[in-house]
């Protein structure tokens, strides 16, 4: 493949924001890529992808480079992959047959993952024997996987419209309404996503919601929503019946959940922002289902977030895991008696999962609660991103 200088120079200032301005990858190639409106379908490809496997395999090209200058180590990336580097002056003082003699060396595997060494020793204490295969697994580039919209279509109609503008997909097994894309294109452009037909969704994602068994004409709290896409997902299979709301911190995340919900002909979610534990208390046994999909490390999403492994340390693990006991103690409260409650995270790791629980279940507030039933979602088991789901049900004579 023959390199561009415009499109390189894409890839290292976007590089340079990330590692240097610490911003994150998915903002910056989202700016870069509006930076210039002449590139096609292939440029932008090409600096997305490249951004994101440097950023994923950071500490190894570090390793291997002659040196940390940006244009260097982007050309150790691209010898990595088996191309020829052109004659650029910013690729001088690259030699390709060290960079193969580099990459053919025997590394740890902290280096040879390209992950912090205390992600390292953390994932194989917490994980044993599952670490190497999960990490390895989390290193591979995610799949697209998208929602059927089932208040608008179905499954099969959606893939058969995709199918008729060449784009194939597959249903995987176990998941009722994803689909996966054959080949990652961008497929936000197409008139189905615009017309509210599908959402982009992980499939283990969406066993988030289906944990709720929430029916319709049920009143639901999403008391994390985020940008709503849970919220979305429960508010079809309540088929748009009932009422959820969809609840967080940071306000303008939930503008785009009212956004994606006119999209998807969704007018049961009701936005709230949280101003303090004064909202929380107001909504004190109010809810048939209450969903707790807490803030976490997001190692579970490795996948389509590489440099969350770079952001993350040690004691930024600690304080996100006094949040979620914080989250449980005090947002529980606003379940009815009798009602199920879902802890969910995008984690792979122990702590921030089933030891949660476990703590929340032997505090004083965790004794009006049984754990039904819990899922421990692998990467490498599944193939898709790392999850945890557990399902509790609040006694039916708690106060």
């Amino acid at each position: 493949m023959r390199l561009h200088s415009n499109t390189v120079y894409g890839v290292v200032h976007a590089i340079e924001e990330i590692f240097n301005e610490k911003q994150f990858a998915d903002k910056v190639i989202e700016r870069t890529l509006k930076s210039n409106p002449k590139w096609g379908s292939r440029d932008r490809g090409f600096i997305a992808e490249s951004v994101y496997e440097m950023v994923r395999w950071w500490r190894l090209i570090k390793e291997i480079s002659p040196s940390e200058d940006i244009f260097h180590l982007f050309g150790t990336y691209w010898l990595m992959q088996g191309n020829e580097l052109p004659p650029w002056r910013e690729f001088k003082g690259i030699d390709p047959e060290a960079i193969k003699r580099n990459y053919e060396k025997t590394y740890d595997r902290a280096t040879l993952q390209s992950i912090p060494d205390w992600l390292d020793e953390m994932g194989s204490e917490l994980l044993g024997k599952k670490w190497d295969k999960e990490i390895d697994t989390l290193n591979e580039q995610a799949q697209v996987v998208i929602r059927a919209n089932t208040l608008k279509t179905t499954r099969e109609d959606l893939m058969n419209r995709l199918k008729e503008d060449e784009i194939e997909t597959f249903a995987p097994k176990g998941y009722k309404d994803a689909l996966v894309l054959a080949k990652r294109q961008n497929i936000f452009r197409h008139p189905a996503f615009k017309e509210g037909w599908f959402e982009v969704q992980d499939a283990s994602s969406q066993l988030v919601a289906q944990a709720l068994d929430a029916e319709p004409g049920m009143r639901v709290i999403d008391a994390c929503a985020g940008a709503g896409g849970k919220s979305l997902h429960l508010a079809a299979l309540m088929q748009n019946k009932g009422k959820i709301l969809s609840m967080d911190l940071e306000g303008w995340k939930l503008k785009n959940t009212k956004l994606r919900a006119r999209r998807n002909g969704i007018s049961i979610i009701e936005t709230r922002v949280i101003e303090g534990n004064k909202t929380i208390k107001r909504l004190s046994n109010s809810a048939d289902r209450l969903l707790l999909d807490v803030p976490c490390s997001g190692l579970g999403v490795l996948k389509r977030n590489p440099d969350t492994k770079w952001k993350l340390s040690p004691e930024s693990i600690a304080e996100v895991r006094e949040v979620q006991q914080d989250i449980l103690q005090k947002y529980s409260n606003m379940l009815k008696p009798g009602g199920l409650m879902v802890y969910a995270t995008c984690s792979i790791l122990p702590s921030e999962n089933q030891f949660q629980v476990e703590a929340f279940l032997k505090s004083e507030k965790g004794k009006e609660f049984e754990l039904l039933e819990e899922q421990k979602v692998l990467a490498h088991e599944s193939g898709y991103d790392g999850f945890y789901i557990a399902k509790l049900k609040r006694s039916e004579t708690s106060s």
